[in-house]
C-alpha cells in the first residue's frame, strides 16, 4: 500500500515536470524561431558585407592576400556578433558566462595541442601583410618551386612548373629563407662555357658579349660581364653574365636558352671551337711492345 502510494506521488511529479518542460518549450519556440532567424541575418551580411569591403573599400590595396584575410577575419567577426544576440534571445546569457568560463582551461589545453596549427595561423596573417610574397609571384622555398595561388591561414598554396600544387606550412615559409622571382623586373642571367686552348681569347669575349648584347640590350647602369673562370682538361671556361626581364623561372630558361643558341651561332661563323672532354683509352700497348720486343730478342739470341 504504502509503496502504491510512494509510486503513484512519483509518477504524478514527473508527469508535473514534463508538463511544465513542455509549457516552456512552447513558450520558447517563437524566442528559438527568433533565434535562428538571426543567426541566418548575421551570417548572410556578413558573407556580403565581406564581399563589399573586399571589392569595394580595399581596391587601393594592392595585395590580394590582405584583402582575403580582412574579408574572412571580417566574416568571422560578424558571424560570432550574430552567434551571442541568438543566445541572448534564448536567455541563455548565464549558460554562456559559465561556458567561456570554462572555455579558458580548455582553450589552453587545445592551444597547447594545436601549437602547430596556432604557429601557422599567425605566420599566416604576417604573410598576409608582407609586401614580399604576394599571390602570383613566382618564388623558390623549401625545396618547392613554382607561382603563389591562394596565401590563408594555414598554407601557402604554389602551382609548380609540372602542374602540381603544393601546400607549404606558412611557419615553414617564415622560418625558411625563400626566393622571390617576381619582386623585380629585371633579373641577372649566367651563361656558362668553354673554348679551346687554340682560341684567341680576347676575340671570343669580344664576340661572345656582341652576341648577347644585340639579342639583349641592356640598360642604363647594366653591362655585359665576362669573366675567364679556370683552365679546364680540354678548354678555357668562362662565365657570362647579363640583364634580361624576367620575373619567373620559364623567363629564365627562355633567356638562358636564346643566349646559347646565340652564342653558338657565332662561334660556328668565326670558327670558335667548343671543345668536347677528350679520353684516351690505353689498352695495355707498352706492356704488348714489351712482351714483343722480348719474343724478337729470344729468337736473336738462339740463332
Amino acid at each position: 500500500m504504502f509503496t502504491d502510494f510512494n509510486l503513484g506521488n512519483a509518477l504524478e511529479k514527473l508527469i508535473e515536470k514534463l508538463s511544465g518542460w513542455g509549457e516552456e518549450i512552447i513558450l520558447k519556440v517563437p524566442n528559438f524561431i527568433l533565434a535562428i532567424l538571426v543567426f541566418i541575418l548575421f551570417w548572410n551580411l556578413g558573407k556580403y558585407f565581406s564581399k563589399f569591403l573586399k571589392n569595394i573599400l580595399l581596391k587601393k590595396v594592392g595585395q590580394e592576400s590582405v584583402k582575403s584575410i580582412i574579408a574572412r577575419t571580417t566574416f568571422v567577426v560578424i558571424v560570432v556578433i550574430g552567434f551571442f544576440i541568438a543566445l541572448g534571445i534564448l536567455d541563455l546569457d548565464k549558460i554562456l558566462t559559465s561556458v567561456l568560463a570554462g572555455a579558458g582551461v580548455i582553450g589552453l589545453a587545445i592551444g597547447l595541442a594545436l601549437q602547430g596549427t596556432l604557429n601557422n595561423t599567425f605566420s599566416g596573417v604576417i604573410l598576409s601583410f608582407l609586401p614580399n610574397i604576394q599571390i602570383g609571384d613566382w618564388i623558390e622555398t623549401n625545396s618547392h618551386e613554382g607561382r603563389v595561388i591562394d596565401i590563408n591561414l594555414r598554407s601557402v598554396t604554389v602551382l609548380e612548373a609540372d602542374n602540381n600544387f603544393v601546400l607549404i606550412p606558412n611557419s615553414k615559409i617564415i622560418e625558411s629563407p625563400f626566393k622571390n622571382y617576381s619582386h623585380t623586373e629585371r633579373s641577372r642571367i649566367n651563361i656558362t662555357c668553354g673554348v679551346g686552348y687554340e682560341s684567341d681569347l680576347e676575340f671570343v669575349k669580344k664576340i661572345t658579349s656582341e652576341a648577347i648584347l644585340e639579342l639583349f640590350p641592356q640598360n642604363a647602369n647594366e653591362e655585359i660581364e665576362f669573366f675567364y673562370t679556370g683552365f679546364e682538361d680540354s678548354s678555357i671556361n668562362y662565365l657570362l653574365r647579363f640583364w634580361v626581364n624576367a620575373k619567373d623561372r620559364k623567363d629564365i630558361l627562355l633567356t638562358q636558352s636564346k643566349g646559347i643558341m646565340a652564342i653558338k651561332k657565332a662561334y660556328n661563323e668565326n670558327k670558335i671551337n667548343i671543345p668536347f672532354p677528350i679520353r684516351t683509352l690505353d689498352f695495355a700497348k707498352n706492356k704488348f711492345r714489351s712482351e714483343t720486343l722480348s719474343i724478337i730478342n729470344k729468337k736473336e739470341i738462339e740463332e
